[in-house]
């Protein structure tokens, strides 16, 4: 689980994260607790969620790059 070495570092901030299964999901990391990774989601409209992720179910996550404006 070498993607656990970058949470202290992307807390806050927004990431992608890639699963297991071929998925991913994106959001803001908010952290981990009791082997989850929690990310906060948007939902719809301004609805937002927390969403707990389990670590084995995770293969990598990644911060998102700068913008490239021309």
């Amino acid at each position: 689980m070498q993607w656990l070495q970058k949470v202290p570092y992307l807390t806050n901030q927004p990431i992608g994260v890639s699963f297991m299964n071929g998925t991913g999901t994106s959001g803001i990391l908010c952290g981990t607790s009791d082997q989850k990774l929690l990310v906060l989601e948007y939902l719809y409209h301004s609805q937002f969620a927390l969403k707990q992720y389990d670590f084995v179910t995770i293969q990598d996550v990644h911060a998102f790059p700068p913008c490239q404006l021309n």
